[in-house]
């Protein structure tokens, strides 16, 4: 059999797999392309700088031994990193090219030309007959890196936080892109990091403000005619920070605006940082050529805290209060509450204050009682199309797809996932499950749990399938 340079690759990718974390080669190795074989130097396309710079700075022994074991002790690999251009036209590169070739390809961005370039600017966040020059940053100081514990499910993204603070507009994290659901950290660490930013330099223009706002600032700032004052406003941020971008979803104006102002703060080294309920990747309704551009730098996702990480939040929580708690305790509430920080630390308020309240000791007894309101109480209702909801857009298809009459192997399986979870997650009959997903009957969604089950235990890509839509269900 001849050797290729994706044969070679996937040799490599075999040996990197049984050695690094799952979730560590999904993000590092999993987008990465083999391009050719040249003698003994293989070729790999990544997807941007920042990546082939944590490949280097991680990953450079494991890439080592994996690729001397296929290609022997004079192996050499060579990095194509994959910039986009302006017009969305892919323009490879290798890493030998000189950073000045780099900037050129970006410099093609256009910007919208300025009648008004007076120094009197209109300030949105300016009540109306009120003169102010200085732009408060709109940060809450109480969010900082200090509470904002680190572990597995949100260590890259306060890495790369802490190299924006430090060097704000001179990493490759530009922009830096914090996605996760809901009471996960996002808008913490976006806080966090301006906040810092303010502190070790003070000059910058540090701005915070969520994507509702800002939407709402356009409008009204072309209701009164001055959205060039309102786009040069936004150019003299040095760094912008955007919550919740995927707000944006829809609003075209909003976003040619957002695009613009985007342009020119990147080209002048200014930094951006956003949060997203999503990856780019799932978002609905953002133009492409945006989209381009939230890929250019760094794309970090923050997970579901573990166990060790929930105990810890639990204790970093009490301690800033002042509040001793039995560690047996501390353990049986990050036992039972799984789903985000936001939640976690509402419970151990509402523990604390029914203690003080009513002047009990705080036992195990107590722990129970309040977890078992709180999870109750906080926890979503989960309807039969909210997980069809779930399913079709995890599958990206509309919900008419998932409940048509097609054969198609994945609409049929995406339709058996539905009534699988429907099944789990509600009360409702098998014959009301069938009649709510496609007209079906009761048999039908039967031999569908039937199927789920069966391929979760035989098929790894169904089971990771099953997994996924069981973490967005349980959020």
């Amino acid at each position: 059999m001849s050797v290729t340079a994706q044969s070679v690759w996937n040799n490599c990718l075999d040996f990197i797999k049984d050695n690094i974390q799952p979730q560590a080669y999904k993000t590092w190795f999993e987008p990465i392309v083999a391009v050719k074989l040249t003698g003994t130097a293989l070729s790999i396309q990544v997807p941007s700088k920042f990546f082939y710079e944590w490949l280097e700075e991680h990953y450079v022994k494991i890439l080592k031994v994996s690729l001397t074991k296929e290609l022997g002790e004079t192996a050499k690999l060579v990095y194509i990193i994959k910039m986009e251009n302006t017009y969305g036209n892919k323009q490879p590169f290798t890493e030998k090219i000189p950073s000045s070739n780099r900037s050129a390809v970006k410099s093609q961005n256009v910007d919208i030309p300025l009648n008004n370039k007076s120094p009197e600017l209109r300030n949105p966040f300016v009540i109306p007959g009120i003169r102010n020059v200085k732009i408060e940053s709109q940060l809450n100081p109480n969010y900082s890196f200090d509470n904002f514990l680190e572990g597995d499910s949100n260590r890259l993204a306060r890495s790369a936080g802490l190299a924006v603070a430090a060097k704000p507009g001179g990493t490759s994290f530009n922009p830096l892109l914090i996605f996760g659901g809901v009471g996960l950290g996002k808008t913490h660490l976006a806080h966090a990091i301006g906040v810092d930013i303010k502190d070790k330099y003070p000059e910058k223009t540090v701005l915070y403000i969520s994507a509702e706002k800002f939407t709402q600032q356009y409008i009204d700032a072309v209701k009164k005619n001055n959205r060039n004052d309102f786009i040069h406003f936004y150019q003299i941020i040095d760094v912008l920070i955007i919550d919740d971008v995927q707000f944006l979803s829809g609003k075209t104006g909003t976003q040619d605006v957002f695009f613009h102002i985007f342009n020119h703060l990147h080209q002048n080294g200014k930094q951006v940082i956003l949060t997203s309920d999503k990856a780019p990747v799932d978002m609905q309704d953002i133009e492409q050529r945006l989209l381009s551009r939230f890929k250019w730098g760094l794309s970090a996702e923050l997970q579901n805290p573990d166990f060790e990480t929930r105990v810890s939040i639990l204790k970093n929580k009490l301690y800033r209060d002042g509040v001793e708690m039995p560690e047996d305790i501390i353990d049986y509430v990050a036992k039972n509450i799984k789903s985000n920080v936001r939640e976690l630390e509402g419970a151990i308020i509402s523990l604390i204050a029914q203690s003080s309240f009513n002047k009990k000791e705080i036992t195990i007894d107590l722990a129970r009682v309040i977890v078992e309101k709180f999870v109750k109480n906080t926890k979503r209702e989960v309807s039969i199309d909210y997980i069809q909801k779930v399913v079709s857009d995890y599958f990206q298809m509309d919900i008419d797809t998932l409940q048509s009459k097609t054969r198609k192997r994945h609409i049929v399986q995406a339709r058996q996932l539905a009534m699988f979870f429907a099944k789990k997650y509600t009360k409702a009959s098998l014959a009301s499950i069938g009649s709510q997903i496609g007209k079906r009957d009761h048999a039908t969604v039967l031999h569908a749990c039937k199927t789920v089950d069966n391929l979760s235990s035989t098929d790894k890509q169904f089971k990771k399938y099953v997994e996924d839509i069981t973490k967005k269900l349980s959020v």
